[in-house]
């Protein structure tokens, strides 16, 4: 693949990590309303007190890792347990806002793809 394209990838996907991860602890992007299961559901994890911090660090890690392109594979794997969840949360509860966690996946497994070699050993 061209190195140009898995970088601006790579950037993209860093900086949605990013964003979405400071979002939960500055909540500066409006949240649209949320009734039912999806609601319950947050609410459950904010009221543990420790996932929401925990998601978003765990955001942030990666999102940097791949800013500054170190340890790719280890920052794609934390991304891809992230993109599983969010894409099934959204089937489950909240097929609406399924776009964003989309993107999230597809650069997930694009940038897996590229960097192959490194997951080699894991399968």
């Amino acid at each position: 693949m061209n190195a140009k394209l898995i970088m601006a990838l790579r950037l993209l996907l860093a900086l949605i990590l990013l964003v979405m991860g400071s979002n939960k602890f500055f909540q500066f992007l409006p949240m649209p309303p949320m009734e039912g299961p999806p609601a319950d559901f947050m609410g459950a994890l904010f009221a543990t007190g420790y996932m929401f911090p925990l998601i978003a660090l765990t955001e942030i890690s990666a999102g940097v890792l791949l800013l500054i392109n170190k340890w790719t594979g280890l920052a794609l794997i934390f991304a891809s347990i992230m993109s599983v969840n969010i894409i099934l949360f959204h089937l489950a509860l909240n097929p609406e806002g399924i776009a964003l966690g989309a993107m999230v996946a597809i650069l997930n497994v694009v940038l897996i793809y590229a960097n192959w070699k490194k997951f080699k050993t894991l399968f």
